[in-house]
């Protein structure tokens, strides 16, 4: 919100105080000053002059010579501007003046004629057609009264500071002159005073003019009304223009300024009725009727609903509440007899109803806030103070003025040594009543009440917090921190996640970080089929975009975009690996599970076994030993003979393999990729951490091997489960060293040979005992596998 400091004088003193002062002083009480401007500050040596004489160039047809007065002294300057005339008040521009484009003045030779300045249009001093409406084509004509020599920035009240600030949400009441006027003298401890608006009227009575009625209480907090008679419509005084323009407002009429000049005087939005056009001379504030229709300030037809709130005369809405006036109530040239309005309405309703329009305006966007019932009538009067001021109407004797419930006090406690415990200062109890007295709070012995324009202020830390703001933040003391800290404890989950960190990294992985939120297109990237249950995703109410509208429910997608991405960079090969959350929805109404997961992906060098190889690491490291890995033909993301799911028993806790050629050319990618994903919970559940320690055997060990015939469906992980279980405390190793298929292998069938490690932690093994427990391994086999030794 712009001010201009020159205002603020109406309810305070700040002369002598320095723009640099006064931002920092503001800014540090919470009344953040984005910054000070001061529009003349490059507009330098630019003063009025009379034109004395005017005579044609000798060497040009367009172009004039003119003796201007500038007060001290007589210039000649040349000019090509047809609209110069003997005895006007014009901007002359000086030798070494400046202006707001940058330009430099000098004194010059103009077709062999010495200029010593030039003569300015408006456009020349930065300004507008808005600012001078009735200005002709050329050299920009002053009042005659002017005397000469007068610094143009003078003549438009272009020399004073204007003060940007940026008002927060909870701060209403500091959108307004007087709200901030109040702040100031606060914050530099000067004398604040408001005077109340005084109003004369002319007789009558309001009643005969207009009636008023409010149907939704809920939605209308107050409402109230002054009739104006025998208007004028005409412009406004310079003054007031100049301090709209000043805080970014254009001036339109009288009448119109006026309410525009007491929102921000105030921070209360006003609207004026022509009382001709309300139909009845009644005004009702209701809901809309779905379907009604309003044509709005803007030349722009709104469509209601019933949720809007109204402004109605006694047939049609004429208003918007709080938002936007109506074309066909509107104030026009020949208007004569006004209802002004001063209403307040509810914040969420107010905000509701401009989002559904797509509208929001000065008016709305100070009611969404939410504003003080009590500053309606205060507001309303000092308009009328300025039509009686301006001469431009007369005030009807009456108000009319609907207040539904009103809210009672908020009563806080009040103690100052506790408030200064809280702050760890040391305020005495004088500063912090007189301060929170300057901000209109009424003070008790012991309680507070604040105004009823800050509802921001709900309990002790807030009245706090008003006392440290004016006392000041600086001067809390510095001070040790005081207590004891708890020990902060890993969980077992947050545990195995750094495990899992260190072990990946131990095997030349890089960890990665993707967003949890992705494409939706990503199914048909991974080939996914039409009923997946990874298509049921968690859709983003408000995304940033279409790429980025769903949670996702598999992190294989994101670290293929990874890989591609590292692929185009033209990086030959890479290990990644990430901790990612995937969200896979439940019950509807609920939230999603958000699963942590592993994905590992790597590309190059490397096949199906090095990823394998990598999970058995990860699976050793973390006390993993019961998990397999089983044939997986199934998925159509991964190539149909080089996957494996891997599980615990009969629960699948992840899979891996090389993804599917057709899913590498949806990435657009022609190397082979393998990537893993596993449930980290699943681990956290089936790992055994628990270390025992046992001794080095003593005596040797007895290895025999073992050529197996079995049927191509059998898995080496179920051959090693039963030889595992059957050789029992004896079985110290087994390795696989050979698989073959060929002539001496019957059809269908393969030949698996193993190197069975058997060792006694107890004494050394017999011949008879080593026969023994491999016979018994090899029934077992043939029983369970119909495996038959070579």
């Amino acid at each position: 919100m712009k001010i201009p400091m020159s205002w603020l004088n109406d309810y305070t003193d700040v002369n002598g105080i320095t723009p640099l002062e006064y931002n920092h002083a503001m800014t540090m009480t919470g009344s953040k000053v984005e910054g000070i401007e001061n529009p003349g500050e490059n507009l330098l040596n630019v003063v009025t002059g009379k034109i004395l004489e005017i005579t044609q160039h000798p060497d040009a047809d367009k172009l004039v010579v003119c003796q201007i007065n500038v007060g001290d002294k007589t210039l000649q300057i040349v000019t090509g501007a047809p609209n110069v005339k003997v005895g006007q008040t014009v901007p002359v521009a000086l030798d070494g003046a400046l202006l707001p484009d940058g330009t430099k003045i000098k004194t010059g030779k103009l077709r062999g004629v010495e200029s010593a300045g030039m003569l300015c249009s408006y456009e020349e001093l930065g300004m507008s057609e808005a600012d001078f409406p009735d200005a002709e084509y050329g050299i920009l004509i002053l009042d005659d009264a002017l005397p000469a020599g007068m610094d143009i920035r003078d003549v438009f009240h272009l020399n004073e500071n204007i003060v940007d600030f940026e008002i927060t949400s909870n701060r209403p009441d500091c959108l307004s002159v007087i709200g901030l006027a109040r702040e100031t003298a606060v914050t530099f401890g000067k004398p604040f005073t408001v005077k109340a608006p005084e109003v004369k009227g002319c007789g009558g009575d309001i009643n005969d003019y207009v009636s008023i009625s409010v149907e939704d209480t809920e939605g209308c907090l107050r409402y109230c009304g002054k009739v104006a008679k025998n208007i004028k419509i005409g412009p406004s005084p310079q003054w007031m223009q100049k301090r709209l323009k000043a805080c970014g407002i254009r001036a339109i009429n009288n009448i119109v300024d006026i309410t525009n000049y007491i929102m921000l005087e105030y921070g209360q939005p006003m609207h004026a009725f022509d009382l001709r056009d309300l139909e009845g001379s009644a005004v009702c504030v209701r809901r809309a009727k779905a379907g009604e229709t309003l044509t709005t300030l803007d030349d722009v037809e709104r469509i209601l609903d019933d949720s809007m709130l109204m402004i109605c005369d006694g047939k049609k809405p004429v208003g918007v509440a709080g938002v936007m006036g109506g074309q066909n109530s509107e104030i026009k040239d020949d208007t004569t007899t006004i209802l002004f309005e001063s209403a307040t309405f509810k914040a969420p309703l107010v905000r509701k109803t401009a989002r559904k329009l797509g509208l929001r305006t000065e008016s709305s966007s100070r009611y969404e806030k939410g504003l003080d019932p009590e500053n309606t009538l205060p507001a309303i009067l000092r308009a009328c103070e300025l039509i009686e001021e301006l001469g431009c109407g007369e005030i009807v004797d009456g108000i009319i003025d609907i207040y539904g419930q009103k809210e009672e006090p908020n009563v806080i406690p009040f103690d100052p040594e506790k408030i200064n415990k809280f702050l760890g200062t040391d305020i005495d109890r004088k500063f912090m009543e007189d301060t929170l007295r300057a901000l209109d709070f009424a003070v008790n012995e012991d309680s507070v009440i604040p105004p009823s324009f800050r509802k921001d202020v709900e309990g002790f830390a807030d009245v706090a917090e008003e006392i440290l703001r004016i006392y000041g933040y600086d001067k809390i003391p510095s001070t040790l921190m005081c207590g004891e800290t708890a020990h902060s404890v890993k969980t077992p989950s947050q545990k195995l996640e750094d495990k899992v960190k260190e072990l990946l990294c131990a095997c030349s992985m890089n960890e990665i970080v993707t967003f949890s939120f992705t494409n939706p297109n990503y199914f048909d990237k991974l080939c996914l089929a039409a009923d997946s249950p990874l298509r049921n995703t968690v859709t983003i109410s408000n995304p940033l975009g279409e790429e980025n509208s769903v949670m996702r429910t598999t992190a294989i997608h994101s670290m293929m975009e990874t890989v591609a991405r590292n692929i185009n960079f033209k990086n030959d090969s890479a290990k990644l690996f990430e901790l990612a959350t995937i969200y896979l929805p439940t019950e509807e109404g609920k939230l999603p599970e958000e699963r942590r997961v592993i994905s590992l992906g790597i590309y190059g060098a490397c096949d199906f076994f090095d990823l394998k190889g990598i999970v058995e690491a990860l699976f050793d490291g973390v006390g993993l030993s019961s998990a397999q890995f089983r044939p997986e033909t199934e998925n159509p993301t991964f190539h149909p003979g080089r996957c494996a799911s891997i599980c615990v028993g009969k629960k699948e806790i992840g899979i891996l393999g090389q993804i599917h050629p057709a899913v590498c050319d949806n990435y657009g990618v022609d190397k082979e990729i393998y990537v893993a994903q596993i449930n980290l919970p699943d681990i956290l559940t089936y790992a055994k951490n628990n270390k025992t320690y046992q001794p080095l055997p003593k005596y040797p060990a007895v290895n025999r091997d073992l050529a197996l015939i079995v049927d191509d469906s059998v898995l080496a992980a179920d051959i090693e489960t039963v030889i595992k279980k059957k050789a029992k405390k004896l079985f110290a190793g087994l390795t696989l060293f050979d698989v073959y298929k060929g002539k001496q292998v019957p059809e269908n069938k393969k030949s698996m040979a193993y190197s069975l490690k058997l060792q006694s932690m107890e004494k050394t093994l017999t011949d008879v005992e080593v026969n023994e427990t491999v016979q018994e391994v090899l029934s077992a086999l043939e029983k369970e596998l119909g495996a038959t030794l070579r």
